[in-house]
C-alpha cells in the first residue's frame, strides 16, 4: 500500500459529532473529500443539513442528525440510526463540546456543572462504548476524541471544562486497551483555533498573548486540524492507539 493510498477513505462511514461547524465541519469535509460517507450529528439540524449539502456536492452521501451530546439515550439512538442506515461505522469522531462562561468558580451551579460534564465526557463515553463494541464485532474501526489543552493547562475560565476534557484523555487510553487490537482509540488535543467561537474573543488581546505565548505566535486556522484527523481516521495510523496528539501552536 502506497503512502497516499493509506489516507483513502472510499467505502468508509464516518460519524462526526459537533460536525456542523468549526473543527468538526473541517473534518467532515476532509473525510468526504477522501471518499467517506459522513454522518453529521449536532444540536441544530439546520446547520447539519447545510454541511450535508456541502458533502453531497463532493459526491458523497451525508446524513444530518440532530443530536444532544449530553443525552445517554440520544447516544444509543444515534448509534442505532447509523447502523440501520449504513450497517457499519468505520470512524467515530467525538468532537461536540461546550465551555460556557461563568462569573467565578464559586458561582458555577450544579446544573451548569452537569451540563458541561455531560456534553464533554458522559455523552462521548456512551457513544464510544456503544459504537466501539460494534466496531469490535465487525472487525475494526477508529475512534477519535477531541480534547483540549485545557485538559492539562486550564485557565480560570475553564475549570469544569478542563476537568471533563482530562476525563476524555483518560478515556482515550482506557478504551484503547478495551477495544484493542482491532479498534484504535486516539485523541486530538487542540489549542486555540480561530473558529466561529473565536468571534467572541478580544482578538487584539489574543494576538498579543499568542505572539509571546506560542512558538508559532498565532492561533490555528480550522483546516489545520485536518492532517491529524485524517491520520487518525485512516490506515496511515495503523500502529497508533491510546495516543493524545497536541495541536496547539507549541506553547512556550
Amino acid at each position: 500500500m502506497s503512502t497516499i493510498s493509506k489516507f483513502n477513505m472510499t467505502g468508509k462511514v464516518a460519524v462526526v459529532t459537533g460536525g456542523s461547524r468549526g473543527l468538526g465541519r473541517q473534518m467532515v469535509l476532509a473525510f468526504a473529500e477522501q471518499g467517506a460517507d459522513v454522518v453529521i450529528a449536532s444540536r441544530k439540524i439546520e446547520n447539519c443539513e447545510a454541511v450535508a449539502g456541502e458533502v453531497k456536492a463532493l459526491g458523497r452521501t451525508a446524513l444530518p442528525i440532530a443530536y444532544h451530546a449530553a443525552d445517554w439515550e440520544a447516544a444509543d439512538n444515534l448509534a442505532d440510526t447509523v447502523y440501520d442506515r449504513f450497517g457499519r461505522c468505520d470512524v467515530l469522531v467525538n468532537n461536540a463540546g461546550m465551555s460556557p462562561l461563568y462569573s467565578s468558580v464559586d458561582a458555577i451551579s450544579e446544573s451548569l456543572f452537569d451540563k458541561v460534564v455531560g456534553v464533554n465526557l458522559k455523552g462521548p463515553f456512551r457513544l464510544s462504548a456503544n459504537i466501539g463494541a460494534r466496531m469490535v464485532d465487525s472487525g475494526g474501526g477508529s475512534i477519535i476524541f477531541v480534547s483540549s489543552i485545557a485538559s492539562t493547562r486550564p485557565t480560570a475560565q475553564e475549570i469544569v471544562y478542563g476537568a471533563a476534557k482530562a476525563g476524555v484523555n483518560n478515556l482515550t487510553y482506557g478504551l484503547a486497551r478495551t477495544f484493542g487490537p482491532t479498534v484504535r482509540v486516539n485523541c486530538i488535543v487542540p489549542g486555540p483555533f480561530l473558529t466561529d467561537i473565536s468571534k467572541a474573543w478580544d482578538m487584539n488581546q489574543f494576538e498579543s498573548a499568542a505572539h509571546t505565548g506560542y512558538a508559532l505566535g498565532r492561533g490555528g486556522e480550522p483546516d489545520e486540524i485536518v492532517g491529524a484527523a485524517l491520520y487518525l481516521a485512516t490506515d496511515a495510523s495503523s500502529y497508533t492507539t491510546g495516543a493524545t496528539i497536541e495541536i496547539d501552536g507549541g506553547p512556550h
